[in-house]
């Protein structure tokens, strides 16, 4: 089956010959290898490349084992340049190779060399290409199946879609699988053999049960409120043991490094200002999560606003959580404090989002409970209500827009209008 990645094809499209490396970041088993192996080559192809002009090399292939020598992989290429016309590298799991960033920067002096590369550790991205590159990386991050991929490849009605989306989410090898035992079988098995192995092979993890545990505790929160110290007592309270507050802290950075959770701030609106704590945490494919929990724990309401919260960074918003302080009359004219919560602010340029995400929202009481944090922002930029289902979208007499989730998932226009 050919699953189509058209968004992130049109990227690499886009920023063809830029003078960049183009780099390919994400979980592993997301697609990176496929989208630049399998369709931009393609796209290569058909737009007249020919195929001595392409050149592959994937690090994670024993085939290319002599290639994780930079010198051997540089020479390589360097050999493979016959004339002055266009030569395109494609270059996967680039992090496997010692010293890659002086070899991609003498890439960089090879004219006629478009270069693109893969990686799934975020830790060269944010420190070595941003030193070493000095501007000249262009990271272009990759997730697993967004819901109106999926919902495209399965091709069937949208609830039985988004029940087995919330269930298994969005690897793109689920697809190989019938049953739901060997779905869930595979997720578990990558979840352990791949991504706890690399965590703790890479960082030298040496109680590798404890940290498994944070995992669990992570995955059975997502979109709470938490903090190290907070996760320490439920670990000495809970769990009966004790993980120290800098462990806590070094675990969560170590999962975000592999791009297997984002860690989302919280932002003062009417202060204006980033709160140190507490913060959340969403994992990048709602079935990665589940096979943590041995697919017992699926909550729709928090699947549903961790899915939200995907969408929106595949979409380039940079997403926090919103806090506003509200005055309640308690009675005899005097009020009270309250913190009230935004599921989601959202920033793109000169733009901004505001959005509660509903579960349900079956009368006027919820609607209002929903739309109490809104109604006080002070100021008038759009407020959004996503409301699970296929409704219509409407605005109601509090200038609030509803939409429905299923349209939300499959419009990628649907906050502008």
């Amino acid at each position: 089956m050919e699953i189509k990645r058209d968004y992130y094809l049109d990227k690499l499209i886009k920023h063809r010959h830029n003078g960049f490396i183009k780099i390919v970041s994400g979980v592993r088993r997301c697609g990176k290898s496929y989208l630049l192996f399998e369709l931009f080559k393609q796209y290569l192809s058909d737009s007249g490349v020919p195929d001595d002009h392409i050149i592959t090399i994937a690090l994670d292939d024993r085939k290319y084992k002599d290639h994780r020598n930079p010198d051997t992989c540089y020479n390589y290429v360097e050999s493979r340049i016959k004339d002055d016309k266009m030569y395109y590298l494609l270059l996967d799991e680039v992090q496997m190779m010692d010293d890659f960033e002086s070899v991609l920067n003498g890439f960089l002096h090879i004219k006629n060399l478009d270069v693109y590369v893969t990686g799934s550790n975020s830790k060269f991205l944010s420190t070595d290409v941003v030193t070493e590159f000095r501007g000249r990386g262009d990271e272009i991050r990759i997730y697993p199946l967004n819901f109106a991929e999926y919902y495209e490849a399965l091709n069937c009605d949208w609830n039985k879609a988004w029940d087995s989306y919330c269930t298994y989410g969005g690897m793109p090898a689920l697809f190989k699988f019938d049953s739901d035992i060997d779905k869930k079988e595979y997720l578990k098995r990558l979840f352990k053999e791949t991504y706890i192995r690399d965590v703790v092979e890479r960082n030298k993890i040496q109680n590798e049960t404890e940290f498994e545990e944070l995992l669990d505790v992570i995955a059975s929160n997502i979109g709470c409120l938490t903090n190290p110290k907070k996760l320490a007592d439920t670990f000495n309270s809970v769990q009966k043991s004790s993980i120290s507050e800098p462990t806590i802290k070094q675990y969560l950075s170590y999962l975000a490094e592999a791009f297997l959770v984002n860690k989302v701030l919280r932002y003062d609106i009417k202060g204006k200002k980033y709160l140190n704590t507490p913060f959340k945490y969403y994992f990048i494919d709602p079935g990665l999560r589940n096979s943590r929990l041995n697919f017992r724990q699926i909550e729709p309401t928090h699947l549903m606003e961790n899915i939200i919260y995907n969408e929106l960074i595949i979409r380039g918003y940079q997403v926090d959580v919103g806090n506003i302080e509200l005055r309640e009359k308690k009675g005899n004219n005097q009020y009270i404090k309250k913190q009230a919560e935004v599921d989601f602010v959202l920033n793109q340029g000169s733009k901004r989002y505001y959005i509660q995400a509903a579960y349900e929202m079956p009368d006027a009481l919820k609607k209002q409970q929903e739309e109490k944090s809104l109604i006080n922002i002070p100021d008038s930029f759009k407020k959004i209500i996503i409301v699970s289902g296929d409704i219509i979208p409407k605005h109601d007499e509090n200038g609030i827009t509803i939409i429905g989730l299923k349209d939300f998932l499959l419009n990628p226009h649907c906050l502008e209008l």
